[in-house]
């Protein structure tokens, strides 16, 4: 199996996000830095005049020196753990406080129960991985209309509830990647496929989705059936089940796509209890940690994805930019994003406002202990 990389541009993506049950704020350990950083060390605040600061989110052009928060769609899942490491290596940087709030559940009633309770608190920033894209979007006017800068990234909230999306690839080639390879994996006779989605909801998921479909017209993939697309909500648990449930229901499947980082571990832990390691192959996005056993087995061969630190670390770099006057959040301005260097906002019919990350790749046997995270 070959490397392939992709351009990042995506969709409204990522993702992730989570509440606390009891909708109070928990903090995850900050980086010595943020408590040790004054505000004036922000470039942006003593930059940017006091004058433009209120047009980029209404709020000062002083560093706010409250908490930054960093939603995901859930808590305990690797992909978000490791964004947020990602988010506090930015946290250190920039001498600020982010806190990792979400539940154990992928659910949007609770995560805008608990974005309420934030907004109540006035934090200096919202960075949020959507669980519904439409339903959040009052949630974030709300905040916007309170002057917190509203940043998606993993799964945007929808254009009009939110400042800012950090796209994490472009959505057309993380779709086409997913059936490149299950194409790759089912061999020149094709055979059926299945997808093995997070929620029913998640824009981004859903997105994927849609572009595989289209995909799959394409006379290269000819031989490929899609049977079905089921869901296992990003529990481990029922994607587990659900992937069982495919191998009885289609018995000559061939490939699971599984566009989830808990879904593809599940697949594939599946594939190998039920000892179909060689008869059906999982593949889709998944972290190089968790996934390395199956790609050695033969359970996994290959998967893709961005890398989610860097997703995390992005997201509050420009968070932080909004939050203290650096940029007002319109087409074409720049940003200094660390080690990831300078980024641009552009503008996108389907997308709105965005941010790019960069370019995702495959993982293989071959170049797998190359990561770890």
């Amino acid at each position: 199996m070959k490397h392939r990389s992709l351009l990042w541009a995506l969709t409204p993506l990522v993702v992730l996000a989570l509440l606390l049950s009891a909708c109070a704020p928990a903090t995850t350990e900050a980086p010595p830095a943020a408590t040790e950083a004054p505000a004036t060390e922000a470039p942006a605040a003593t930059e940017a005049p006091a004058t433009e600061a209120p047009a980029a989110t209404e709020a000062p052009a002083a560093a706010c020196e409250g908490d930054y928060v960093l939603v995901p769609k859930n808590l305990g899942n690797p992909y978000f753990d490791t964004a947020n490491d990602g988010a506090q290596e930015a946290a250190g940087e920039l001498g600020i406080t982010v806190l990792y709030q979400g539940s154990s559940t992928a659910d949007a009633t609770e995560q805008i129960a608990l974005l309420n309770s934030w907004i109540a608190q006035q934090p200096c920033g919202l960075a949020i991985s959507a669980n519904d894209a439409d339903a959040l979007v009052p949630t974030g006017q709300a905040a916007m209309d309170a002057g917190i800068p509203v940043i998606t990234w993993d799964s945007g909230i929808a254009i009009e509830g939110r400042n800012l999306l950090i796209n994490q690839a472009v959505s057309q080639d993380i779709g086409a990647i997913q059936i490149q390879m299950a194409s790759d994996l089912a061999g020149a006779d094709g055979g059926q496929i299945a997808v093995l989605s997070a929620t029913s909801t998640a824009p981004n998921q859903n997105g994927w989705i849609e572009v595989m479909k289209e995909e799959l017209k394409k006379p290269e993939y000819s031989k490929l059936e899609l049977v079905e697309v089921v869901y296992g909500d990003d529990d481990d648990t029922k994607s587990y089940n659900e992937a069982q449930a495919l191998f009885t229901k289609y018995p000559d499947l061939k490939v699971i796509i599984a566009p989830t980082t808990v879904g593809i571990a599940a697949a594939a832990r599946a594939v190998t209890d039920a000892d179909l390691i060689g008869k059906v192959f999982v593949t889709g996005l998944g972290t190089p940690n968790q996934m390395r056993e199956y790609v050695k087995s033969g359970a996994a061969p290959q998967f893709a994805l961005w890398n989610p630190a860097d997703l995390g670390y992005l997201a509050v770099y420009a968070m932080h930019a909004l939050a203290t006057g650096e940029i007002k959040g319109e087409v074409g301005e720049t940003f200094d994003a660390g080690k990831l260097g300078e980024k641009t906002i552009e503008d996108d019919p389907d997308l709105g406002l965005n941010v790019l990350l960069g370019l995702p790749f495959i993982w293989d046997k071959d170049n797998i202990d190359d990561s770890n995270w």
